[in-house]
C-alpha cells in the first residue's frame, strides 16, 4: 500500500497535468461507469487526502480513486507511448489537448458529487500532508486503544492519514520500540513526539525521487527491507514478520536489539538466513 508521500506526489502530478484544462477524452473502464463521458468537463483539481485521491470536475464531480497496493496513475504527452502496463489493467483514462493521465490497476475508483467527498473520506484521521494536519488529535486518536499494538494503530487511517507499512517500521524504530509494543506502554515522551515526528518525515520526503529516513549517504531506510541484514546502529540482524490479522501482506522490520517490547519469534526460514547471511554491508 503506498505512502501518504507517494500518494501526494500523484496528485500533484496529475494537477500539474490536468488542472484548468478541458478533458477531450473520457474512458472508465469499469462496469459501473462504463457509460460515464466526462468529455467537455473542465478539470478544477486533484487533492490528496491520507492515501486517497481527489480529482474534481466543473459541474460538481469528483473522481475519488485508491492505488492500493499496485494501483498507478501515469501521465502522458501528446502522442507518448503508454508505459504503465498491459490495456487490461486500465480502468480510467483522461485526456487534454495536452497530457493524457492514465489510471492503471485501481482497485477503488468512483464517481460521486464534489459535496459527498466527505462519504468517501470523511473517516480519516488527520492528514500528515494536509491543511487539517492536527498532532494532538492524531495522538488522541492513537491512545483511544491502549491495549492495540503501536504497528496497527500507525496504519489505522482513522487515527492519523497516509501511514503505510515503511513509515510504520521506521517510526518505530525511531521511538526505539517494536511494532508489537501497545500503545498505551510507549513511554510518554516517546508517545508525545510520535505526531511531530511522523510529520517531519513524510514533509521532508514529499518532494523527494527516493524516501530518505537516516540522513546517511546510501543508506536510505533504517530497518524497512533490511532483513537479515545488519541494523545501521547496532549491527544486529534486521528482522521481518508479519503484522495483523493476516488479510493483508504487512512486512515489519525491526531490530530487536535497539526496539524494546514484544514481537514474534523468528521463522525457521529467517534463523537460516541469519546464521548463514553474507559479509555486513
Amino acid at each position: 500500500m503506498p505512502e501518504g508521500d507517494t500518494v501526494w506526489q500523484a496528485a500533484r502530478r496529475l494537477h500539474e497535468a490536468l488542472a484548468g484544462q478541458v478533458l477531450i477524452r473520457s474512458d472508465f473502464r469499469v462496469p459501473k461507469y462504463a457509460t460515464v463521458d466526462l468529455t467537455g468537463r473542465r478539470v478544477l483539481s486533484t487533492v490528496p487526502r491520507g492515501k486517497h485521491l481527489l480529482t474534481r470536475f466543473e459541474g460538481g464531480l469528483t473522481l475519488h480513486t485508491h492505488l492500493r497496493m499496485e494501483g498507478a496513475w501515469k501521465v502522458y504527452a501528446a502522442g507518448e507511448r503508454w508505459r504503465g502496463g498491459p490495456g487490461h489493467q486500465i480502468r480510467v483514462i483522461l485526456g487534454t489537448d495536452h497530457r493524457t493521465a492514465v489510471g492503471y490497476r485501481l482497485q477503488v475508483l468512483e464517481l460521486l458529487r464534489t459535496t459527498e467527498e466527505e462519504r468517501a473520506v470523511g473517516h480519516l484521521g488527520p492528514d500528515l500532508l494536509g491543511p487539517d494536519w492536527d498532532p494532538e488529535r492524531a495522538l488522541a486518536n492513537l491512545r483511544t486503544d491502549p491495549a492495540r499494538p503501536l504497528g496497527e494503530a500507525l496504519l489505522d487511517q482513522r487515527n492519523l492519514a497516509g501511514i503505510g507499512n515503511i513509515y510504520k517500521s521506521e517510526l518505530c524504530f525511531l521511538l526505539g520500540a517494536t511494532p508489537w509494543l501497545p500503545v498505551g506502554a510507549l513511554p510518554a515522551d516517546r508517545a508525545e513526539k510520535l505526531p511531530g515526528l511522523a510529520h517531519r518525515l513524510l514533509e521532508a520526503n514529499r518532494d523527494r525521487p527516493v524516501r530518505q529516513t537516516t540522513g546517511l549517504r546510501h543508506q536510505d531506510l533504517f530497518v524497512y527491507g533490511r532483513a537479515p541484514r545488519p541494523c545501521l546502529r547496532c549491527r544486529t540482524p534486521v528482522r521481518v514478520a508479519d503484522q495483523g490479522d493476516g488479510s493483508q501482506e504487512r512486512p515489519t522490520y525491526w531490530c530487536p536489539t535497539c526496539q524494546t517490547g514484544p514481537a514474534p519469534a523468528p521463522s525457521a526460514p529467517q534463523r537460516w538466513r541469519e546464521r548463514h547471511r553474507r559479509t555486513p554491508t
